[in-house]
C-alpha cells in the first residue's frame, strides 16, 4: 500500500507531561470547628509553597469564624475564641488564598476534607472555584507506605517515617510543613519506580508493577501521529496489535494504572518492543491493524485472528441446487452466495429460515435430472419440498424455485421477508411464542447476511474507486479501493488542491486483481471481508465525496438493505453503519462535480 504520510513534530520525552521538577506545588493545611463544611467553618490556613524541592513562599493566617470554637476542637488544636476574635473573616482570606495558590497543583493530607471545605467558603463569599489539581498524601502513601514501615498512614507517622523537620500539632502551618517533607519523600519513591512527570503522579496506582512502568521507555520514541502499534517478544512474535489516533499518547497508557485489563498487564510484562506504523488516516490504520493480526494471529488479540472461521451460505450449480455452508467463495462453479457469517450457526440459521418459504430440497446427495433416486424424505409428505429426488418435480418446475432462493439471496428479499411475516404472525396468532421467536431470529440471520453480500459485492466487483473526505485539519482524506481491497490513502493539505494528489494517488496505489479473493478456491487476505466492511463504513460516513470510479457501485432495489432497515428497529439492534439501501445506485456518497481544482463543500 502506498501512501502519503502527513507530516508531525518528534515531541522529546519531557514533551509527554510536566515534569515534576517544573510543577509548583502548594500544600495545604485548615483548621475548623468540626468535621464537615455543611455545619462547620474554618479557623486557620496554612500553605506552602514548593517548587524543585524548595520552599518559594508560605501563608498563614487565623480566621474568625461566624460561631464559637467548640472546647473539644479547642483542646485539639489549641486555637482559643480569644485568639480568633481579631482575625480576618474568611470573606477577606478567601481571595488572598486563592491569589497565593494561582497556577498551582494543590496538596493536602486527606485531600477531599481541606478542598470541600475551601469549595464551601468560595460559593458562600461567591468566589469562583479555580478547580486546582489535587495531590492526596494519604492516597499515595496507602499505595507506597507498607504496613511494615508505619503503623498508619496519619500524618504524625508518615512525617516521623520521612524524617519531616516540623512535628505535625494540629495547627495548620506546621501541619503543611510536615506534610511537605511527607510529599518530597513520596515523590522520592516514585520516582524510583519511573514516575517523572505530574500526570504519572496524579494517575498512580499499586496496580501497576515495577516492571510495567520501568518498561515504558518502549513508549519513548512513538510518534505523535495516527497508526497501529505492535507489542513485539523477545524473538520478535507479535503479542498485541492495535490503532491510535495518537500513538505515543495510546501506548504510554498501557504503562499506567489506565490499563486495567489483566491480559494486556501480562502482554507488557512480555514484551521486549513496540513498533509504530505512521499511517495517513485513521480508514488506513484499520486496515492495517486487520491485515496484521489476521497474519500474525497476536495471542493478546481477541478479534479478527481468524478470519477463516467466516462461512458462507452458498446455492448451488447443479440440476436441483440445494442451500450449504462453505468456507469459501468463488466465481467459477456459477453459484450464488450469501454472507459473510461469523459462526456456522449464524449461516444454518439463515438456511432455515430461507427453507421455510422456498421449497429447497434439503437432501445432501447430488441429483441428475434423468436418474431421480427411489425415496423421498418427509418434506416431501409435508408439502416442503417437490420431490425432485424421486423424479415428482421436473427440472424446469425445480427452476422456479432456485430462481425464487436466488433472487432471495442476491435481489429483492421483499418477498421471502414477507412470506415470513405471514408465518411469524400465524405462529403468534396461535401463540407459539417460543417457534415465533426462533423463525424471527432465523429471519435476522438471512436478513443481515444477505444484505452484508449484497453491499459487499458491488465493491469488490468495481477495479477502482477513488472517495474523499473532509479532514480535521481542512484538507482531505483521500483514498483509493481496488476490489474491495484499501489499495491507498493520503491527504492534501488544508489549501491545497487535492486534484494532484488524486493523481499520484491513482498512480501509486497498489494493484489488486481481479480475482485476488478467490485464488485456488479459497479467500485470499487481499479482500478480507471485515476489510471491506471497514471500507464500506468510511464511503458511507458523513460528508465523503466520490472522485473516480471504474465500474459500478450499485445497490438491488428492494435488496436486503431495505428489508433490514424495517426489521431492525423492531429488533432493536440496527446499526447506523448498514444503510436502508432501497435505492438502484448509492446515493449516500456525493459524486465530484468538478473534473479540477478543490473538492465541493
Amino acid at each position: 500500500m502506498q501512501m502519503v504520510h502527513p507530516g508531525f513534530t518528534q515531541e522529546t520525552f519531557e514533551d509527554l507531561g510536566t515534569a515534576l521538577s517544573d510543577v509548583t506545588f502548594v500544600v495545604v493545611d485548615l483548621e475548623t470547628t468540626g468535621g464537615s463544611p455543611s455545619g462547620s467553618q474554618i479557623t486557620e490556613v496554612g500553605a506552602v509553597k514548593v517548587r524543585g524541592g524548595e520552599v518559594l513562599a508560605e501563608f498563614q493566617t487565623l480566621v474568625r469564624p461566624a460561631t464559637p470554637i467548640p472546647a473539644f476542637i479547642t483542646v485539639l488544636t489549641g486555637i482559643t475564641n480569644a485568639m480568633v476574635i481579631e482575625a480576618p473573616r474568611i470573606a477577606t482570606v478567601l481571595p488572598q488564598f486563592l491569589e497565593f495558590a494561582r497556577g498551582s497543583v494543590l496538596v493536602a493530607h486527606n485531600a477531599g476534607f481541606d478542598v470541600s471545605f475551601l469549595k464551601a467558603a468560595a460559593q458562600e463569599t461567591g468566589h469562583p472555584w479555580p478547580g486546582f489539581p489535587v495531590l492526596d498524601t494519604v492516597r499515595l502513601a496507602r499505595q507506597l507506605v507498607h504496613k511494615d514501615e508505619a503503623p498508619n498512614h496519619k500524618l504524625g507517622s508518615l512525617a516521623q517515617l520521612f524524617g519531616a523537620t516540623t512535628t505535625p500539632d494540629h495547627r495548620a502551618l506546621h501541619d503543611a510543613r510536615a506534610t511537605v517533607d511527607v510529599l518530597h519523600g513520596l515523590v522520592e519513591r516514585v520516582g524510583n519506580l519511573g514516575v517523572h512527570t505530574l500526570e504519572e503522579l496524579q494517575s498512580y496506582s499499586s496496580r501497576v508493577s515495577t516492571a510495567q512502568r520501568r518498561k515504558r521507555f518502549l513508549a519513548e520514541a512513538m510518534p505523535s501521529a495516527p497508526g497501529v502499534y505492535v507489542f513485539r517478544d523477545a524473538s520478535g512474535t507479535p503479542l498485541y496489535v492495535g490503532t491510535a489516533t495518537d500513538l505515543r499518547r495510546r501506548t504510554l497508557t498501557y504503562f499506567t494504572a489506565s490499563e486495567t485489563r489483566r491480559r494486556m498487564s501480562e502482554m507488557v510484562g512480555l514484551a521486549e518492543s513496540l513498533t509504530p506504523i505512521v499511517c495517513a488516516t485513521a480508514l488506513e490504520a484499520s486496515v492495517r491493524e486487520l491485515r496484521l493480526i489476521a497474519e500474525h494471529r497476536p495471542r493478546y488479540n481477541r478479534r479478527s485472528r481468524r478470519p477463516e472461521k467466516a462461512v458462507w451460505v452458498r446455492l448451488t450449480d447443479e440440476a436441483f441446487p440445494r442451500l450449504s455452508v462453505v468456507r469459501s467463495v468463488t466465481d467459477r462453479d456459477g453459484a450464488q452466495y450469501a454472507g459473510p457469517f461469523g459462526s456456522r450457526r449464524g449461516a444454518e440459521a439463515a438456511i432455515t429460515a430461507l427453507h421455510e418459504v422456498v421449497p429447497l430440497r434439503q437432501c445432501t446427495r447430488r441429483l441428475s435430472a434423468r436418474s431421480p433416486g427411489d425415496a423421498a424424505c418427509v418434506l416431501l409428505e409435508i408439502g416442503r419440498c417437490g420431490g425432485p429426488c424421486v423424479g415428482a418435480q421436473t427440472r424446469e418446475d425445480y427452476a422456479e424455485v432456485t430462481r425464487r432462493a436466488g433472487q432471495a439471496l442476491t435481489g429483492s428479499t421483499s418477498h421471502a421477508v414477507d412470506a415470513l411475516r405471514r408465518r411469524l404472525e400465524e405462529l403468534a396468532s396461535q401463540e407459539r411464542f417460543e417457534e415465533a421467536r426462533t423463525l424471527r431470529d432465523r429471519m435476522m440471520a438471512l436478513v443481515r447476511a444477505t444484505a452484508r453480500s449484497q453491499r459487499l459485492r458491488p465493491l469488490t466487483a468495481a477495479p477502482q474507486l477513488i472517495a474523499a473526505r473532509p479532514g480535521e485539519d481542512g484538507g482531505w482524506e483521500l483514498v483509493c479501493v481496488r476490489h474491495g481491497r484499501l489499495a491507498g490513502a493520503c491527504v492534501s493539505p488544508r489549501g491545497a488542491d487535492p486534484m494532484p494528489y488524486v493523481a499520484a494517488l491513482r498512480e501509486t496505489a497498489e494493484v489488486v486483481l481481479e480475482d485476488a479473493g478467490h485464488r485456488d478456491g479459497r479467500a485470499h487476505p487481499a479482500v478480507l471481508p471485515e476489510e471491506t466492511e471497514l471500507v464500506l463504513r468510511w464511503l458511507e460516513s458523513p460528508g465523503v465525496r466520490l472522485v473516480d470510479l471504474d465500474g459500478e457501485w450499485t445497490c438491488p432495489v428492494g435488496g436486503a438493505g431495505a428489508s433490514r432497515a424495517q426489521l431492525e428497529p423492531q429488533a432493536g439492534t440496527w446499526s447506523e453503519h448498514d444503510p436502508a439501501d432501497g435505492c438502484v445506485a448509492r446515493t449516500g456518497v456525493r459524486p465530484l462535480d468538478r473534473p479540477t481544482g478543490t473538492l465541493p463543500a
